[in-house]
């Protein structure tokens, strides 16, 4: 610390020394030049005094003031303000009452000017690398007036740099990389610092660059700043990162500079520079026989130091594997080597591998050669309970249709591929065979017929075999059994179709009238050929006849052109058709030839005898009309008749034996003594019911009576209690009442009655056996509707 303020002051000291040396003669040649320029005045005034009127001297008018470009030291601090210079001009002579003026960048702030003198200060420390230079204009006023003496002059005060900005790495930290194993000499990035001070002012700004910490692997370029490998063989398998401290210092790197450091974090990257490696030269490994195809039977693993691409290996099976029994693949995940099974293993016949495997890198590198390793595997097969094996996968079997129950279709085998050698038994599997048609021998495999087959109704059986060792019943085998039905000639041909023949009564002789085909169930080998003829006892036919087409078909004619409706409207030809099969088989076929009346062109119109029974001029659409207008009248009558009898029905039926109640509902049920608007309560005030009887008009009374007269009442004096215990009595005693209790509704429900409601439901007049008296048990609102049930039912027993 001592050392670096002892040339801090050094500095100080120099450039101070520096400012004096030019600061001076300017001073010295301000005063000399402003006393020539006196002595050129007093001296001009002289000559022109001694020139004759007429003359003039001419002269060019110079500039009053007088100074240089002027300088201040940055940071300079100190108890008074630091002069920066002085200004001058010619008309400060003598007690001339003039003052200085200073204006622009800090003026009356960062510079001060004496007025009397010119002297200017700084009066505030000064940062170069904030503002460089400050630009500012100087005038000569009148001291009184302020009245502009000189025009303004400009001039530059310039900020003289010191060093005293370290340099600085604006980007750092930083982070580079760069190959393993890479060269001497081989770069591996740059880094750069800046320094704030004046690059052009001495040395503050000349930056050198070392390195602190990361030697002797790497080295930096003192003037360029590049990081560069100084150390041959660096492997990232040994280390991958290194830590490289950077200084740079300003003052071209000598005594008294600034420095700043960063730091720079390199990373060496892989190159496949190390072979895949075995963790073990022999693997041993036992497999079962019965593994399945595609299934692991083991593991291997070729270790790499490498990373990444570089270290992902390939498997490969090189030697001992002559029948490719195995394979290996590579797991993407782990790197690992799966040994699996593309064929099947038998213990019976080879019982140990030996095989020799190698791992390769992927990725080489062009100056390498290519990196493997090899290791040996020695696989052991392990006897396994194999199920039984058939000779064959699939069996082809043929039998005749219609062959003996019993008769040997074909046989079956399998055998137990173990060294034991168990017997083998053998099933059919029921579920191809659902209608047991066929059996199978469970010690020898022969397969017989268990019911007669028949190849028209299904040419192919296909049934599934399973053989199951003796002694371990859990080791099945399948085999699929397919069984052919071979044809016999079994069936008799027939005609392909129903044929019925029309024949026209005005038809030519040998006329065609049916061309008539036959098919035949079986089929042989040698195909179809059908032979027809007439049955013997119509050989000699008059009427008809056939001829045998090409096509093993045959057309029947007709002899002559007399053929009539009235005579015979329908005829039956025999036909006896025969197969080519062996033995041969027949069978008769009749044709039905029906008579029918044609038009001129052949077209047949009419093959109805009663047709020619039909009045004249009354066709058949005729008929048809007539028959319809007599169903729809006797539709319309019978509906009429309907509606006659539905409306002559009694709206209630009367039956005596139907003692069932019958109870009609109404959702209205009035609005009891407060409800004035819901009921009239004049309706209980008419004459009629006045004279004690009011005529029902739900039903026509099949019997008149006359009811008990009640108590006479005027028409002011109803009372209305007395009116519903009549009204009650005469409808409990009418028997012209329906079958059936109806609600009514009244407006007065009784003196001191406190229910909301009040019906004739449930009367004396009902023949339910109910008991009401739990009405009264509901509370003092139904307690009068149970005396007035009560009541009733005490009539009726009366």
């Amino acid at each position: 610390m001592p050392k670096w303020s002892e040339e801090m002051l050094m500095d100080l000291w120099m450039s101070l020394l520096l400012l004096w040396i030019t600061c001076v003669p300017c001073v010295s040649t301000t005063l000399i030049i402003g006393q020539s320029k006196s002595i050129q005045a007093g001296g001009s005034a002289a000559v022109a005094s001694r020139l004759g009127e007429g003359q003039r001297l001419l002269s060019r008018a110079k500039r009053g003031w007088v100074w240089n470009q002027m300088f201040v030291l940055e940071e300079f601090s100190g108890p008074d303000p630091i002069l920066v210079g002085r200004l001058h001009t010619d008309l400060d002579v003598g007690g001339r009452n003039i003052k200085y003026v200073l204006a622009g960048e800090g003026a009356g702030t960062i510079f001060a000017i004496n007025e009397l003198t010119g002297d200017i200060h700084a009066m505030k420390r000064l940062d170069r690398e904030e503002k460089a230079e400050y630009t500012l204009t100087a005038q000569v006023v009148n001291a009184d007036t302020d009245e502009p003496l000189e025009p303004p002059s400009e001039f530059i005060i310039k900020v003289q740099d010191i060093n005293d900005n370290p340099p600085q790495f604006i980007e750092g930290p930083y982070r580079a990389s760069v190959p393993e194993m890479s060269a001497v000499g081989t770069p591996v990035t740059r880094v750069t610092a800046t320094d704030a001070d004046d690059p052009v002012y001495g040395n503050s700004a000349k930056l050198v660059y070392s390195i602190l910490e990361g030697q002797p692997y790497f080295s930096i370029d003192p003037n360029s700043a590049t990081i560069k490998i100084a150390l041959h063989g660096m492997d990232r398998e040994m280390r991958e990162e290194y830590l490289v401290v950077i200084q740079a210092k300003d003052m071209g790197g000598h005594m008294g500079g600034l420095s700043g450091t960063t730091t720079v974090t390199v990373t060496l990257t892989d190159i496949n520079d190390n072979p895949p490696k075995f963790s073990k030269s022999l693997y041993d490994f036992v497999i079962p026989e019965d593994l399945p195809l595609g299934t692991m039977g083991g593991k291997v693993k070729a270790n790499d130091r490498d990373i990444g691409e570089n270290a992902k290996s390939s498997y490969g099976i090189i030697e001992g594997d002559e029948q490719g029994t195995f394979e290996i693949a590579t797991d993407a995940q782990t790197q690992e080597g799966i040994l699996r099974l593309r064929r099947p293993l038998d213990y019976e016949s080879k019982r140990a591998y030996t095989l020799k495997v190698e791992a390769t890198n992927l990725r080489l590198e062009p100056s390498s050669g290519p990196f493997k390793d090899t290791a040996t595997v020695k696989i052991v097969v392990e006897d396994a309970d194999e199920p039984p094996v058939f000779s064959r996968p699939m069996y082809l079997l043929e039998v005749n249709e219609n062959a003996p129950i019993n008769t040997v279709i074909g046989t079956v085998t399998a055998r137990d591929p173990d060294y034991t050698g168990s017997p083998v038994r053998y099933f059919i599997d029921r579920h191809t065979d659902l209608e047991r048609q066929f059996n199978i021998n469970v010690d020898d495999g022969k397969i017989t017929l268990a019911k007669p087959l028949d190849r028209e109704t299904d040419m192919w059986h296909n049934i599934t075999v399973t053989a199951t060792e003796v002694r371990n019943h859990s080791q099945i085998s399948r085999a699929i059994v397919a069984i052919r039905v071979m044809d016999i000639n079994d069936n008799a041909p027939e005609f392909a179709t129903e044929y019925e023949a029309f024949l026209c009564e005005n038809g030519n002789p040998g006329q065609v009238i049916q061309t008539v085909s036959a098919v035949d169930k079986d089929d042989p080998i040698q195909g179809h050929y059908f032979d027809y003829r007439l049955v013997p006892e119509m050989l000699n036919n008059p009427n008809f006849t056939i001829k045998n087409n090409p096509d093993n078909s045959i057309s029947v004619l007709a002899k002559h052109d007399t053929f009539r409706r009235q005579k015979q409207e329908m005829y039956f030809l025999p036909i006896i058709v025969t197969d080519n099969g062996n033995p041969p088989m027949s069978s008769t076929n009749t044709l039905t030839i029906r008579v029918c009346g044609c038009s001129k062109d052949g077209i047949v119109q009419s093959c109805n005898v009663e047709a020619y029974v039909l009045p004249i001029g009354l066709s058949m659409g005729a008929l048809i009309a007539i028959l319809a207008c007599i169903i729809l009248l006797l539709v319309i009558v019978v509906l009429f008749v309907t509606l006659r009898r539905h409306k002559n029905e009694p709206l209630i039926i009367k039956d005596d034996e139907d003692v069932r109640e019958n109870i009609i509902r109404y959702d209205d049920e009035g609005g009891g003594e407060e409800d004035t608007e819901a009921f009239d309560i004049a309706t209980l005030q008419n004459p009629d019911g006045i004279s004690g009887y009011l005529p029902r008009k739900d039903i026509k009374p099949d019997l008149q009576f006359m009811p008990r007269a009640g108590q006479q009442s005027g028409p002011n004096g109803v009372d209305v209690d007395e009116f519903i215990n009549v009204r009650l009595h005469e409808a409990d005693n009418d028997p012209t009442a329906p079958p059936y209790d109806s609600i009514q509704i009244y407006g007065y429900e009784g003196r001191g009655s406190i229910a909301g409601s009040l019906s004739s439901l449930e009367t004396a007049s009902s023949d339910s056996d109910q008991n009401y008296d739990y009405l009264r048990e509901w509370g003092p609102r139904f307690r009068r509707l149970g005396e007035l049930y009560s009541v009733g039912e005490s009539d009726r027993e009366t």
